[in-house]
């Protein structure tokens, strides 16, 4: 029974890690300014995963992407880096079916802004 329970553990830890984040995804990015201001904005992810590697391009729309400069999966936890506009953009994400919801950190030039990260799979 023992080994049983253990095999089904391993089984869905191994499904949970097999998450294919590759694709387009599509959806939203509410940045929050240091004095509470906030923008709306769309997002475009458009990535690739070899194994743990996340690479590929992230920006507001399809003709302003930026290089990830760092990206790995684990589990159903995404970091991904960027730099857009001379501004590192650190990204903490989970992803969840065919939904990537989190936070991105923005940093550059002496000035800070936190965002809300929400795309949906592109079909």
């Amino acid at each position: 029974m023992r080994t049983l329970l253990c095999f089904l553990i391993a089984a869905a830890l191994t499904v949970a890690a097999d998450a294919d984040v590759t694709g387009k995804w599509t959806g939203n990015f509410t940045l929050t300014n240091p004095d509470g201001e906030t923008n709306e904005s769309t997002a475009v992810l458009k990535l690739k995963q070899t194994g743990t590697e996340i690479t590929g391009t992230v920006g507001p729309n399809e003709d302003e992407q930026a290089a990830i400069q760092k990206g790995k999966i684990e589990g159903n936890k995404i970091t991904i880096e960027a730099e857009h506009h001379g501004r590192l953009i650190k990204f903490d994400l989970v992803v969840a079916a065919d939904r990537i919801t989190g936070d991105a950190n923005l940093s550059g030039d002496g000035q800070s802004a936190k965002a809300k990260v929400d795309v949906t799979r592109a079909k």
